[in-house]
């Protein structure tokens, strides 16, 4: 009886990485912790089948839990529900792009005494965050609003700007350019725009293709077109020599932007799955880890986990304080985005792979692998502490305003009347998600209210809308302007903030709370009228409405809905 075969040392994989993950988890230690502890106790039993020289024999296994965790990356960055975060998210690249790279690089070479080329590699890999860490964090703490926001957004970001440095250095380090002469660094970057060109054009059509299939088959048959996607975009890197990761990672963000709801089902379908695939990828990640090495590298370590977190400090407070963005995001962001995960384990795996960097292979794996396993310990704490201190642990309950997500919240609008405002916000509310009925429809209709009486409540506050029979949910977007709009408002005022409405028909009890809520809201509260008026930003707008001392306009639903029930008793 052959126990050797690949899918008998699968199983027994598997088998091991399970359990090893819920013993930790018993100890209330991260599973990813006991994954990759159980991988290294593996490798120290000497098992046939599964010894050093055997796991190159498993990297379709790997490789495609790594494509799945690139897709997932990229299918969360939808750029609809990301506007307003624009400027932030684009200096947070910029910055963690040239900060935290820069930090351990000097910390490596200079305080480390390592080449130039594991400083390099260790640069990209300490870009990249723990996607999958920092949901479950968030999702445990029950957190929401735009800390959680910008932090999931960005987590998804930098995993993709890890990629991109990830391809620069092997490029760089390809073309024996570790003197990091210009005529290498130019030739890196022309090699890594070219692989970057390749993996757009094949996740575009990958991501194109999978949608074409979904409208031709069985809805059930979603969930394996998503798999051959994922297949097929890591099959086509590996056959243009670009990067493969980055393929599914753009096959993933092109098919959230062009059909999200197709994403999110395909998505839905695989994510039981997760669990046991992250089991294997990260046991057998444990087991080329050489334990032996890591204790004369504790220093070193210790130097690239420190390094890594006061760069992702810095970058993340630089970038933040450019943006304009509130001090809680400012001072706890770097700290959230501590945990590390499955991106940085596919890149430490991807030098092994390269011919090119097996010399530093030990040492990459050394000192990431040990320095992963610290941050899976204290960087979930990490976040939830971050979470805890903005101030958003909690509130991830349903409330009256949950409709006025950022994304549906202008600023700086301009308009000379009623019909211009009502036409600007529509554009809005549609490109963030839209209705059933046609935008024209939509507008007339609002427009035939506000024709039949105005919706101007008062003290520099208009609220325009309508109920449609087709919409199942309520919809709106929220246009401020701190100068104020001459809109003709029955009390002379200038208009400073109108939200356009769309509630549906059979909902009308909560139309009429909404407009009861903002009425009393802007009539009563000076305080927060002249707070929301003068907001300088859409994130510090939505914060103004959802912050706890609103809570008494924009309450829980579960909370308000309670006497209710307890009433019927």
């Amino acid at each position: 009886m052959d126990l050797t075969h690949p899918l008998m040392s699968l199983a027994l994989t598997l088998v091991a990485g399970i359990l090893g993950g819920e013993l930790f988890a018993r100890f209330k230690l991260p599973k990813v912790t006991g994954w990759i502890g159980t991988g290294i106790v593996v490798r120290s039993l000497g098992l046939p089948g599964l010894g050093p020289g055997d796991l190159n024999g498993f990297a379709p296994f790997t490789d495609f839990v790594l494509g799945y965790i690139a897709f997932t990356v990229g299918s969360a960055f939808h750029l609809a529900s990301l506007r307003n975060a624009g400027k932030r998210l684009s200096l947070l690249v910029v910055t963690e792009a040239l900060i935290t790279p820069a930090l351990v690089v000097a910390a490596l070479i200079f305080i480390g005494g390592q080449s130039v080329g594991i400083g390099l590699v260790m640069a990209a890999v300490a870009i990249a965050g723990a996607p999958g860490t920092t949901v479950i964090v968030v999702q445990e703490a029950r957190a929401h609003g735009t800390f959680v926001k910008t932090l999931v957004a960005a987590v998804a970001l930098i995993d993709m700007v890890a990629v991109v440095g990830f391809a620069f250095v092997v490029s760089l380090l390809d073309s024996g350019g570790a003197g990091l002469d210009i005529a290498s660094l130019t030739d890196a970057a022309a090699a890594s725009v070219t692989k970057l060109g390749v993996a757009l054009v094949i996740g575009a059509g990958c991501a194109g293709l999978a949608l074409l299939i979904a409208r031709l088959v069985n809805p059930s048959f979603l969930g394996p077109t998503m798999v051959a996607t994922i297949l097929g975009a890591w099959g086509l890197g590996q056959a243009t020599d670009t990067s493969s990761i980055l393929a599914c990672s753009l096959a993933g963000v092109m098919l959230t932007n062009f059909r999200h709801e197709t994403a999110r089902a395909g998505d839905a379908y695989l994510k039981p799955f997760g669990g046991v695939l992250f089991a294997g990828f990260y046991t057998f990640a444990g087991m080329r880890l050489d334990f032996s090495l890591v204790v004369p590298l504790a220093g070193l370590v210790g130097l690239f986990f420190f390094a890594r977190l006061v760069g992702k400090s810095i970058s993340a407070y630089l970038a933040m304080t450019l943006a304009r963005m509130t001090s809680k995001v400012r001072r706890y962001l770097g700290v959230a985005l501590l945990p590390h995960g499955g991106v940085a384990v596919g890149l430490i795996l991807l030098v092994e792979e390269n011919a090119h960097l097996a010399s530093m292979h030990d040492t990459v794996a050394a000192v990431g692998l040990a320095a992963l396993a610290i941050n899976q310990l204290v960087g979930p704490s990490a976040t939830r502490f971050a979470l805890q201190r903005a101030g958003e642990v909690g509130l991830d309950r349903p409330r009256l305003l949950d409709f006025l997500g950022e994304q549906h919240i202008v600023v700086d609008v301009k308009a000379s009347s009623r019909e211009e405002l009502i036409r600007q916000l529509a554009d809005r509310l549609y490109a963030t998600g839209g209705l059933s009925v046609s935008k024209g429809d939509f507008v007339r209709e609002v427009l035939a209210r506000e024709e039949e009486a105005s919706t101007c409540l008062g003290e520099g506050f208009m609220i325009p809308h309508t109920a449609l029979a087709e919409s199942d949910e309520v919809k709106g977007v929220l246009g401020l302007s701190c100068e104020g709009l001459d809109l003709g408002a029955p009390d002379g005022r200038r208009v400073h903030a109108a939200v356009l409405l769309a509630t549906p028909e059979t909902d009308r009890n909560r139309h009429l709370e909404i407009l009861a809520a903002f009425a009393s809201a802007i009539t009563r509260n000076t305080n927060l009228r002249e707070q929301l008026y003068s907001a300088r930003s859409a994130a510090h707008a939505y914060d103004i409405l959802h912050a706890d001392d609103a809570v008494d306009f924009n309450y829980f639903l579960d909370e308000q809905m309670a006497p209710s029930r307890a009433g019927h008793a």
